[in-house]
């Protein structure tokens, strides 16, 4: 029974990998994720390393990336100077919430380059003005989904806030 479990674990820390990198972030991300959604953490480098059989460097790159998207977080034990992570409060409201904020500074950027570009160059307007509206849906969608989570979930409010770093 033990080594089922084992094995459906790995199996599920290799597909987040897979599905992580196909949505353009590094595969060890995915498993890093993975392997916290299962086990919670806290996980030390070393220890991060060693299940995932990938260097420290990796690790450390790795858990940057998921600690700048809110997904996990770093901790500490008193007496020991190593950095540990794991896997953060409301991680999946956390990605959409700094889904959004991308999506409103594409949207800034968007507006002024309409504001920039003369109105003559009316092809250029009306891509930019449907991109523009794209943005808008984008976060007006996951605004719904967003807020239909935080329901369902009893999200309280301090924990309502996009990632620090994007």
């Amino acid at each position: 029974m033990e080594s089922e479990t084992e094995t459906a674990i790995a199996e599920f820390v290799e597909r987040m990998g897979l599905i992580t990198q196909a949505d353009g972030k590094p595969r060890i991300a995915g498993r890093i994720l993975g392997l916290m959604i299962v086990h919670g953490g806290p996980f030390g480098f070393n220890e991060l390393a060693e299940r995932l059989s990938v260097s420290r460097a990796s690790i450390s790159t790795n858990t940057r990336l998921l600690e700048d998207l809110g997904v996990i977080e770093r901790t500490a034990t008193p007496g020991d100077r190593q950095d540990y992570f794991k896997l953060s409060g409301q991680p999946y409201a956390r990605m959409l919430r700094g889904f959004v904020e991308r999506m409103h500074r594409a949207r800034a950027v968007v507006g002024g380059a309409q504001q920039a570009l003369p109105q003559d160059m009316a092809g250029a307007q009306e891509r930019l003005a449907e991109l523009d509206a794209f943005y808008e849906a984008l976060i007006d969608s996951f605004g719904n989904v967003i807020e239909a989570w935080d329901a369902k979930w009893n999200i309280p409010a301090a924990q309502k806030r996009a990632p620090a770093k994007q």
